[in-house]
């Protein structure tokens, strides 16, 4: 199987930021592309202000992080004209099924790439797929996790048309991420978010219900149950609009309201209060 030494990754955010981070740090070359010119300077700053990071605390030394840095290309979207020779390219766009699909059907007549890979979380992978049409055996679910460089896990996930030489040529990237792939089946929400999010709705219900206070409920879970971080300090750090946008696709793809968000959750989204991104969730970051 050839090596893949350059990869295309659309979307500047915060995970696609985070895939180029690590990519570029493990020898790969990538392209960031995103639509707004300012995205694509914030991920540059980001990418500078971490690697300096890694550096002062002996995580890497200057010339690897000068080296990483130079494996990076930044180039604000004009056209998909600039992914036409890509041979991996990797999706991180808002979690949004139809601009998905959109972009999805874009890609498949813009590149010749042999993997179109979506970061999504919870999206199915055939869905995204069906819109890439003949090109549908060529993608494939990659969902990493955030913070992408210290987070180790990537779902790796086959829609019903994925072929297997997709399935093991994104296997071999992971691994050459430094990362470990695990196999999930394209179901709703996948394995991560299946398990995850009903546990942090159930934690939105203790509150709502009186059970607990916020910071008791999960300083409970982390002594109790081991977790690092507690269920609603993590929905404040994914995003209770991404929470509850998670639980509509799980509620919908399983056909069951069960999976629904706590009436809390989806009042403190309507407030605006959506957690770090904002400075305010179930807790109060400041600016």
């Amino acid at each position: 199987m050839a090596e893949i030494r350059s990869i295309v990754v659309i979307g500047a955010g915060q995970m696609g930021g985070g895939i180029a981070q690590v990519a570029a740090t493990a020898g790969i070359a990538v392209k960031v592309l995103d639509a707004f010119p300012g995205a694509i300077d914030k991920c540059r700053g980001l990418h500078d202000k971490l690697l300096a990071r890694a550096v002062e605390k002996g995580k890497m030394t200057q010339g690897d992080a000068d080296a990483a840095k130079g494996r990076i290309g930044y180039l604000p979207i004009a056209s998909l004209d600039v992914v036409s020779e890509s041979d991996f390219v990797i999706e991180a766009i808002v979690e949004d099924a139809k601009v998905k699909r959109d972009l999805f059907a874009q890609l498949a007549n813009a590149t010749r790439a042999q993997i179109l890979a979506t970061n999504t979380s919870s999206i199915s992978i055939t869905e995204i797929a069906a819109a890439a049409g003949d090109a549908a055996d060529r993608v494939i679910g990659m969902h990493f996790f955030n913070p992408v460089p210290v987070m180790k896990l990537v779902e790796v996930i086959k829609g019903l048309a994925t072929s297997e030489k997709t399935t093991l040529r994104t296997i071999a990237l992971a691994t050459a991420m430094g990362k470990t792939p695990v196999p999930a089946n394209d179901r709703p929400g996948f394995v991560s978010n299946r398990v995850l999010m009903p546990l942090i709705n159930e934690a939105f219900y203790a509150w709502m219900e009186g059970v607990a206070e916020p910071a008791h409920i999960d300083e409970i879970m982390k002594l109790g149950c081991n977790h690092p971080m507690g269920p609603l300090r993590l929905a404040d750090f994914i995003g209770l609009d991404t929470c509850v946008h998670i639980m509509d696709v799980l509620a919908d793809g399983l056909n069951n309201d069960r999976y629904r968000a706590c009436p809390l959750l989806k009042q403190l989204v309507a407030a605006g209060r959506l957690g770090d991104k904002t400075g305010r969730g179930v807790f109060e970051y400041g600016k």
